[in-house]
């Protein structure tokens, strides 16, 4: 028994010294196990899960840190945040209506372009079909349009008026220099105003709009000629002496 106890007694000899030198059973670090278990083992009964502890209050030098530090990027940033929704819903609401102000703009921009670029398509039509009425008018004023040539012909004046192409320039109309080019000037008695008296080519216009103008030759009023005066006549009938 006292070799056992010896044996057992020196086990501090055989597993060695664990304590470092100058340091006591005190200074050593203490290990805490806790058990975490949902069941007591003892009694099998669930364990309640202690709550978390209140935050303690933040200390004025942290926070003041983050506060600082949240406005500083929100200034760098630009970043607006905006407290009250009817604010932002008026916001948004105004920006839709200008939006769809512009859209309709657009859009009715977009339609009277449509419609001008069709006009004048139309009247490039008509300006390249012009010398064929032309030879049409001179082939009517000799007596040469007969047969297959007028119907074909006749046609041709159904589709520019279905277009709202009207000719106009005929003898005795007055002149008027917004849809006659004169060529050619004289001077009748039997005028009493600037008239044509000659066509040389029709004028057409579609609508308002003077597509060309009629050339033709115009007669102004003749200029009355002054009578001799009376004084003078008695004084050429008297005899000389």
């Amino acid at each position: 028994m006292t070799a056992s106890s010896g044996a057992g007694s020196d086990t501090s000899g055989l597993y060695g010294d664990r304590t470092r030198p100058g340091e006591s059973d005190e200074e050593q670090p203490r290990v805490v196990i806790r058990d975490k278990r949902r069941i007591d083992p003892e009694t099998g009964a669930v364990r309640e899960v202690p709550s978390a502890p209140p935050a303690g209050p933040v200390p004025p030098s942290a926070g003041g840190g983050v506060t600082a530090t949240v406005e500083g990027a929100g200034s760098q940033e630009g970043v607006t945040i905006r407290d009250d929704p009817a604010t932002e819903l008026a916001e948004r609401t105004e920006d839709l209506k200008r939006v769809s102000a512009e859209y309709a703009n657009y859009r009715r921009r977009v339609d009277r372009d449509r419609v001008l670029i069709g006009e004048l398509a139309q009247e490039r039509l008509v300006l390249d079909l012009l010398p064929v009425m032309d030879n049409i008018d001179r082939a009517r004023e000799h007596d040469d349009l007969s047969g297959a040539f007028k119907s074909t012909a006749d046609q041709l004046a159904g589709v520019l008026d279905r277009a709202g192409v009207q000719a106009f320039g005929e003898v005795g109309d007055p002149f008027d220099p917004g849809l006659h080019e004169a060529v050619l000037h004289s001077e009748s008695p039997d005028v009493a105003e600037p008239t044509c008296t000659h066509v040389m080519r029709r004028g057409y216009r579609r609508g308002e709009r003077v597509l060309r103008a009629a050339m033709v030759g115009v007669a102004d009023p003749a200029t009355p000629t002054d009578p001799a005066p009376a004084s003078e006549s008695v004084a050429d009938d008297e005899p000389s002496e």
